[in-house]
């Protein structure tokens, strides 16, 4: 296979809502290009996407596909990403690689959350972006109301450049406003007939071909001054405008094509082979150290790793985009995150599940290998004097936890080792083992997306899983302050054991006054600091040990004890037995022993004073609030805050624009479970939401004794 420069190499990535088509279109694209022979159907599992099994027995992708396309002497590098919210993370990762979007749309259903979220992923990123109406022999198809909702939401930005003549089954012939042109198809697609524009449409064409040259001009200023003066532009110039307005997503061209009949794809390729932006002509990446990479085949070699799939019979296929230099079979490279060499033993390009060996690839080119040894997704692989890393993919947050465990204990290791396995797959599957909750936590997109978890674990690894609720990781803290003294004695012949230790609580708080004085039953504690220790807690917030002893009534080396007494019991709090924060411990007086005493009786001691006092200071239970941000149709909107409210959640913001609102909310975790699918189901699958977590706040009192009863209930069973 040819080696193609990096002018002449174009990286683009296939978005769309599911049931927009994505899977098809590949097809197509790839028999259009003479890459395959004959067009798969996702009925009969024989498709170039959606290949691997999970995919397969759904009917819907799991994973991206790349693969690519010679097309008039460029290479055109795609990559064709899942449709579901639940594995955004492919899409993310897909745009972070990629120098231009297509964003399907089902012309029968329009603008989809699933649309908006692809959009504002390519907003974020930089994206050019160009909009491609899909199904438009579909007998609902509106190709105008897609264009106007796209308009709505967008703005003048959304330009025309093909409108269909007949939408529905009879769908056959389009107008194409940049080359003015008729182009239509006999029943089997493929090749158009390309015509004059007949008479009746001639004013539409002309008008919307005004609105594309003047869409084009505005991204140049000297294509603006000859539009002025002419109000025409050559196909060149209006090709030129269009580049460049892409690349600065100062415009987003709309295309028609129904891609199951092969009607308006070979056009569509010939747009992304003459118009899109090539690698070289879009903004440079940046690496972790702030260096300014340029796709240069010359310069230093830099691979960044984007994907991992683990294929049957193969194991590991990573595929990696060329960010700088070139790099050739049986080079000898090193992993910048990790340390290791590397050698490439070989390169390839491919198309799905098949791979075309090629001997090198230089800057802007997207690849794959095997037999890496310590290659994970978002690695970078260098050349000799070069220390590059780069943080390209922002993975989305996980919304979705539940506890996971093996039918059979004995699978357990094994379970979590498929799992950690998947994760280089889809980054968004985050495993994790919780000692405070003595659960095993997998995290994901929603409840589809751990779905599709649990059935490759039972049918690729044989390993019956059961998922259950996540346990609430609570924190128990004092809202007043309380003092304690406690005795540890004990005699059993020989040395004893023997320490006692005084102590008061309080709450902590940012730049709260260092102790002074105490008033406990009418008695005053006057507090002289010797010493002072802050300790960050590793679940959260702080623990204060002041050392106030005076006259040597503890000896400083059992002062360590005192306060490892104390973290232990923080590790269990006395509410619910869940880790306690956010207190301080002033240790003011205590006894010793001169033969006795030693540090398992102070830490005793400590431990138990402290308990005592917590108990008095006003103990409560915290509970972990989350961020929930909701993109939900307008006419949900009603639905979605009564819901909200229903889970004790407070909404502090919303925003409205074209149909569509946003809410953010702040809603305890417990009551989070199972947002996903009680969203889905009130929208009818059309909002999405993501969740960050934000504070800790009280727990409601009648919630807090229920907690208590139930600790209680469940300590005496384990008694």
């Amino acid at each position: 296979m040819k080696v193609y420069k990096t002018n002449e190499i174009k990286n683009i990535t296939i978005l769309g809502n599911d049931g927009a088509g994505k899977t098809t279109l590949t097809e197509t694209l790839l028999f259009e290009a003479g890459a395959i022979s004959r067009r798969g159907r996702i009925s009969q599992k024989n498709t170039v996407s959606d290949y691997f099994p999970v995919e397969q027995e759904y009917g819907y992708s799991v994973f991206s596909t790349v693969f690519h396309t010679e097309w008039n002497g460029k290479k055109l590098n795609f990559i064709d990403s899942p449709g579901a919210d639940d594995f955004a993370g492919a899409a993310m990762a897909a745009l972070s690689v990629t120098d231009t979007a297509v964003i399907l749309l089902n012309g029968a259903a329009g603008v989809e959350v699933g649309t908006q979220n692809h959009f504002r992923y390519t907003e974020k990123l930089g994206k050019p972006c160009i909009f491609l109406v899909n199904q438009l022999d579909h007998e609902k198809c509106d190709f105008h109301s897609c264009v106007e909702q796209l308009q709505d939401l967008y703005g003048s930005k959304v330009v025309q450049v093909q409108y269909p003549l007949n939408e529905g089954p009879n769908f056959n012939a389009f107008i194409d406003v940049l080359l003015m042109k008729k182009y239509s198809w006999k029943p089997e697609g493929g090749a158009p007939t390309i015509e004059d524009i007949p008479a009746e449409e001639m004013d539409k064409a002309q008008e919307l071909h005004r609105q594309l040259v003047e869409a084009a001009a505005e991204n140049d200023e000297s294509l603006m001054e000859k539009f002025f003066e002419s109000e025409e532009l050559t196909e060149d110039e209006c090709r030129e405008g269009i580049r460049k307005g892409l690349a600065s997503r100062g415009m987003f061209p709309v295309f028609c094509v129904c891609a199951a009949k092969d009607m308006g794809v070979r056009r569509m390729m010939e747009f992304l082979g003459n118009v899109v932006p090539f690698v070289d002509e879009m903004p440079e990446v940046e690496a972790t150290n702030g260096t300014v990479v340029k796709p240069d085949p010359n310069g230093p070699t830099a691979l960044y790793f984007f994907k991992t799939a683990n294929e049957p019979h193969i194991g590991g296929v990573q595929y990696f985009k060329v960010l700088s230099g070139t790099v050739h079979e049986g080079d000898d490279l090193t992993n910048s995150d990790r340390g290791s060499k590397e050698r490439i033993a070989q390169l390839f390009v491919c198309a799905g599940p098949n791979r075309t060996k090629v001997e090198e690839l230089v800057a802007g080119d997207i690849g794959c290998t095997t037999k890496l040894k310590d290659v994970r997704t978002g690695n970078t692989l260098v050349g000799k004097d070069c220390d590059w890393k780069f943080n390209l993919v922002k993975y989305p947050e996980p919304k979705y936890i539940r506890a996971i465990k093996a039918e059979n204990e004995s699978d357990t290791e094994k379970m979590i080792s498929a799992i950690q396995k998947m994760a280089q797959e889809d980054p968004t599957w985050v495993i994790e083992q919780s000692k405070e909750l003595k659960q095993t936590l997998i995290k994901g997109q929603g409840e589809f997306h751990l779905r599709t978890l649990k059935w490759r674990l039972e049918n690729n690894e044989k390993i019956k899983i059961n998922y259950g609720e996540q346990k609430i990781p609570y924190r128990e803290t004092i809202t007043k302050a309380a003092r304690a003294d406690y005795r540890h004695k004990k005699q059993s012949g020989g040395a004893g054991q023997f320490g006692e230790v005084h102590l008061i609580v309080e709450p902590y708080s940012e730049g709260m006054p260092e102790p002074t004085l105490y008033k406990f039953n009418g008695q005053e504690y006057k507090m002289t600091i010797k010493g002072k220790e802050e300790v960050d807690l590793e679940w959260g917030g702080k623990f204060v040990f002041y050392n106030s002893v005076v006259g040597g009534a503890i000896d400083t080396r059992f002062l360590p004890a005192i306060q490892k007494g104390i973290m232990g019991r923080l590790e269990q709090g006395p509410l619910t037995g869940s880790y306690a924060r956010d207190v301080r411990v002033i240790v003011y007086d205590g006894k010793m022993h001169p033969v006795d005493s030693n540090e398992l009786s102070f830490m005793l001691a400590g431990r138990n004073a402290f308990s005592e006092a917590f108990k008095n200071a006003g103990p409560k239970l915290l509970e972990p609030i989350y961020e929930v941000e909701v993109l939900t149709p307008s006419d949900k909107m009603g639905d979605v805050m009564s819901d909200i409210q229903g889970r004790r959640g407070m909404i502090v913001g919303s925003e409205s624009a074209n149909g569509y609102d946003k809410l953010v909310a702040k809603i305890p975790l417990k009551e989070l479970a199972s947002y996903s699918t009680t969203l889905s189901s009130l929208t009818g699958g059309r909002a999405s939401f993501s969740m960050k977590f934000s504070n800790y706040e009280l727990v409601p009192t009648d919630l807090q004794q229920q907690l208590m009863k139930e600790f209680e209930a469940q300590q005496k069973e384990e008694d």
